[in-house]
């Protein structure tokens, strides 16, 4: 293989499909022009199914129009839609206690709230690339002052309202690997040590009690100290999930220039890949149990588009941290089968929802969980990654 000439060749797809398809059909059919925000249940055409405005997504969005405003090309319309729905954000998405919403109508009335703080999680990374962007001081210290009040909800008991009841104690993998991606987005604007000291409790988290080695899995629900739970919930494996963890440490390896970190996410990359990928089929499946038993949820063997596009980044990250020619490999297999699959020629965007075989399972562009965030995340930091390579070659 030519390495230069392929990896060229992707970071010029990625940034076409970027400025080209993915942004445009957002701009075009999910900006709210009247109340702000974005709309992200849209169907295949990009006609819009439900006015209902997912809080998680307009954080996803103002991040993802921030990030390719300074990553890709300075235009106008990007930061402005960036500054519009972050507008939308601070005045609809937030509870009289700073809590966030999680469903809002298209003008901002309050529908749901969850126990979790992903809205927050996606409206402080927003912030922080909207300063980045701008150089605004203020949004700085306001991802800050957001970041830090999630902090206190998750730590302050009684605040949130527990998954589980008293009789059953328990920690998830989803908050403690998003808090590193969250704390190194902002640090990228303003200097604290909270932030710090957030990635190493994750890290520290992520190696003593989610790694489990007897069954080379990262596992997405544990007891209070890593101890395995023999249940359905507790056998899980999430190999997206774990990907993208391996691909935030990584980056926060790169930052540290840490040895021992690097080999942390190499080795949770190597076991969620063999878990992951589908040998018979081709694709990321969803959901695994590291007993090989029957997994619970109902779309445990179907290829959701966000896992693949994870393990894009992730292999890219890899071979640029190694140079070993399996995350090449790597690559070139999941972008080869999820660039065959998911893309709508006809309509643009991507599809989300595969069946096992890769089949279509239903043809909507968005919901409340699918929208701009993980497509255009990928296609950024995928162009990013293959010119710095590129640029490192001989």
């Amino acid at each position: 293989m030519d390495v230069k000439a392929y990896l060229n060749r992707w970071a010029e797809r990625y940034r076409d499909d970027l400025t080209n398809d993915i942004l445009p059909f957002w701009l075009s059919h999910g900006l709210d022009s009247e109340h702000g925000g974005i709309y992200t249940c849209l169907d295949r055409d990009g006609s819009l199914m439900d006015p209902t405005k997912s809080v998680w997504f307009q954080g996803r969005f103002a991040f993802i129009a921030a990030l390719a405003y300074n990553e890709i090309e300075r235009r106008p319309e990007w930061l402005e839609a960036a500054r519009t729905t972050l507008r939308f954000i601070e005045q609809h998405c937030f509870d009289a206690d700073g809590r966030m919403y999680f469903e809002v109508m298209a003008d901002g009335t309050p529908l749901r709230r969850r126990r979790y703080v992903f809205s927050e999680c996606f409206a402080v990374i927003a912030m922080a690339e909207y300063a980045r962007a701008t150089g605004d001081g203020e949004y700085a210290r306001k991802a800050l002052d957001l970041f830090k009040r999630v902090q206190r909800f998750l730590a302050t008991p009684g605040l949130l309202e527990p998954k589980y009841l008293d009789t059953f104690r328990a920690q998830g993998h989803s908050i403690t690997m998003i808090l590193i991606n969250t704390a190194s987005r902002v640090r990228r604007v303003i200097a604290d040590p909270a932030l710090d000291a957030q990635i190493d409790r994750s890290i520290g988290l992520i190696r003593t009690c989610f790694m489990h080695p007897e069954f080379e899995a990262l596992l997405e629900t544990v007891g209070p100290h890593g101890e395995f739970i023999d249940t359905c919930n507790g056998r899980t494996i999430n190999p997206g999930h774990c990907i993208e963890t391996a691909w935030f440490l990584m980056d926060e390896a790169r930052h540290r220039g840490d040895a021992s970190l690097l080999e942390t996410a190499l080795t949770i990359l190597d076991w969620s890949w063999r878990w992951g990928w589908d040998e018979l089929y081709g694709g990321i499946i969803n959901f695994r149990d590291c007993r090989n038993l029957p997994p619970q949820d109902y779309s445990q063997d179907m290829k959701f588009w966000w896992p693949q596009t994870e393990t894009v980044i992730a292999s890219l990250y890899a071979y640029r941290a190694t140079g070993d020619a399996r995350y090449l490999d790597m690559h070139r297999r999941v972008s080869e089968w999820a660039y065959a699959r998911f893309p709508d020629a006809q309509y643009g965007e991507w599809y989300g929802y595969l069946h096992r075989d890769g089949t279509v399972a239903q043809p909507a562009k968005g919901n409340l969980f699918k929208g701009p965030f993980h497509v255009p995340r990928m296609m950024i930091y995928g162009h990013m990654l293959c010119r710095e390579i590129v640029a490192s070659l001989p």
